[in-house]
Parts: structure tokens; C-alpha cells; sequence
């Protein structure tokens, strides 16, 4: 019938990173430069039965976001893509299985830090897609004198709060560092943000 079957995509991964759960995937080799996606999951909770993904239909990327798509972050669900060209195809290749709520990775925090005359008020905003927003994030924040080794900790403090540092004791520069943590079966901490330092008090 003259009907070739396009290569197959590779490395086909369901990765969760900085509070997302997608699916990526290389081009199969010698695939036509034309070459589109179509991607799949299924959740434990109905086996063999193989959802369609609206915004992951005939996508030109190799990736494809799958968070708000889960129907329920405290299953697992695994994903798979075919590639489509013309009216070629290729078979289709799976990931293998991830639980959102388990196997999330956390991206460390963006601080906002607002110098007042003896106070800092100090919050965290993430990277969260929407659906998981009712999650209970939470970060650790903390704050040493520049080239000291010397860290106060403020933990587990709740993803909307602001804290507030009484800095009229402080003098000279200082630097301020927040993690994301989250509590699963353990507790899951991200990597500490880039340091934010700012001079207080200083005789200007």
C-alpha cells in the first residue's frame, strides 16, 4: 500500500519538575522535517483506557504539559506520544509511570524582598500551575551576615505569608535565601534560591 511507518519518538520521559508533570521526548531518527505529536495518558485508576490530550494533538514540540490534565495528583499516570506525519505514523511509545503528589520536584521560591526603615518583609512567590494551587507549599527561609557562616532559619512558613525581620540589632550587609518545601510521605525540599542581600542600617 506504499504506507511507511514513521520512526518512533525516543527518550520518552514523564518528568515532574518545578511543580509540573510533562511529558518529553526526542524525534525518532530520520524523521521528516514536517513530523507532528500526539499525546496520551492513562491513570492507574482506569487501565487501558487511553485519554486524549486537547492542547497535545499534532503539536510541533517535543514536550508536553500534563499537570492540570490530571485528573488526580495522588495517582499514578503514565503517557504516551506517536509521531505523525502526512498520513504516516509512528507506533506509539510509553513512559513509564509517575505520581504527581509523590514524585514532584520543587523549584526553589522567587523572593521579594521590601527594605523598610528597621523591618524586612520578606515572600516567596512560585511557579505553580493553577490546578495545584490549593497544595500546601511552604518555604524555609534564611538570612546571615555576608561571608559569615552564621544562618537563622525561619521554617515551614506557608507559601503566602510574609515574614517580617526586625533588623534594628542588624548592621552591614546581609543575605537572604528561601527553599520550597512540601510535606508527602517525607518532607521534599527544593534547592535554596540565588541570594538576595541588601545593606542595612548603613550611615549613608
Amino acid at each position: 500500500s506504499g504506507y511507511v511507518q514513521l520512526p518512533p519518538p525516543q527518550n520518552v520521559t514523564l518528568l515532574s519538575k518545578d511543580f509540573d508533570m510533562i511529558l518529553t521526548w526526542t524525534p525518532g531518527e530520520g524523521s521528516p522535517p514536517d513530523v507532528t505529536y500526539t499525546v496520551r495518558y492513562e491513570s492507574q485508576e482506569r487501565m487501558d483506557k487511553w485519554i486524549k490530550v486537547p492542547h497535545c494533538k499534532n503539536i510541533h514540540r517535543t514536550s508536553c504539559n500534563l499537570t492540570c490534565v490530571l485528573p488526580n495528583f495522588f495517582v499514578k499516570v503514565r503517557a504516551r506520544v506517536k509521531a505523525v506525519s502526512g498520513r504516516s505514523q509512528s507506533p506509539w511509545v510509553e513512559s513509564q509511570f509517575k505520581e504527581y503528589h509523590l514524585d514532584v520536584e520543587l523549584a526553589p521560591p522567587e523572593l521579594n524582598v521590601n527594605v523598610k526603615k528597621n523591618l524586612i518583609h520578606v515572600n516567596a512567590s512560585f511557579p505553580l500551575a493553577t490546578c495545584v494551587e490549593s497544595f500546601s507549599w511552604t518555604y524555609d527561609l534564611t538570612l546571615w551576615e555576608a561571608g559569615s557562616k552564621d544562618k537563622k532559619q525561619y521554617e515551614g512558613i506557608f507559601r503566602k505569608n510574609t515574614v517580617t525581620i526586625d533588623t534594628t540589632a542588624l548592621r552591614g550587609n546581609y543575605c537572604l535565601s528561601a527553599r520550597s518545601s512540601f510535606q508527602s510521605i517525607d518532607f521534599k525540599h527544593s534547592k535554596f534560591s540565588q541570594p538576595v542581600c541588601v545593606l542595612l542600617n548603613h550611615k549613608g
